[in-house]
């Protein structure tokens, strides 16, 4: 294979890839409509959110679904923004359908992490596409130190210790003290979060078309 020097200013235009986690309720469907030429693959039904919006969706409830979704999306020209609604639905779907069967059910939970971390990097590699994963949020408590911080919920331990590093933003999403909607992008006591661009204000408004072009923009990232 011959060897093509690239250059790191044009890596954006392989798509963001994105970890996007909040409580039941913060509104984590509809800021999928906010994203550029969305289509949805819903595994929550529960998309009554955007009954006034015209957003495409494909819905899916095995690990065969997900893989002919993947197949179908990854050359499709119509769509820009790839949503996975949600990553902990579709996980606690695939962990039901691998727990069948099997005697112990930590086989399951391995199983389990070989799955969706394939499935994951499936996605995260598709050139040319944003890919957001929606996922619900965990409280993980630390009785040692007296703390507690929000993380993207997956089952299992290994997927959601794997899960940050697989994508290149993971944006808490949060209500402010007058109860507005933000993105979370820097890593505070509370939450996980991340942004691998370094060009994301600490709060973002929940416009995804408006974050991506900001990070897409070329110039120096923030220090």
């Amino acid at each position: 294979m011959a060897i093509k020097i690239q250059s790191s200013r044009d890596c954006h235009v392989d798509g963001i890839k994105a970890v996007i986690y909040g409580a039941s309720g913060v509104g984590k469907t509809v800021l999928c409509s906010t994203a550029p030429k969305p289509i949805i693959i819903s595994a929550e039904r529960g998309l009554l959110s955007l009954s006034d919006l015209d957003i495409p969706f494909v819905e899916v409830n095995t690990v065969k679904d997900i893989q002919d979704a993947y197949d179908m999306l990854k050359g499709h020209e119509d769509y820009d923004t790839i949503c996975i609604d949600s990553l902990s639905e579709i996980s606690e779907a695939v962990l039901v359908e691998l727990k069948k069967g099997v005697a112990d059910g930590r086989q399951a939970y391995m199983k389990l992490s070989e799955a969706m971390g394939g499935l994951i990097k499936n996605f995260r590699d598709i050139k040319g596409k944003n890919v957001i994963f929606i996922a619900k949020s965990k409280r993980i408590e630390d009785e040692e130190a007296g703390t507690s911080q929000f993380e993207p919920y997956i089952p299992g331990k290994i997927l959601p210790f794997q899960l940050p590093y697989l994508v290149d933003e993971v944006l808490y999403y949060d209500l402010d003290r007058k109860g507005v909607r933000q993105l979370c992008t820097k890593a505070s006591r509370k939450y996980i979060a991340k942004d691998r661009s370094g060009k994301l204000d600490e709060f973002e408004s929940p416009d995804l078309t408006q974050i991506f072009n900001k990070i897409a923009k070329i110039g120096r990232a923030h220090v």
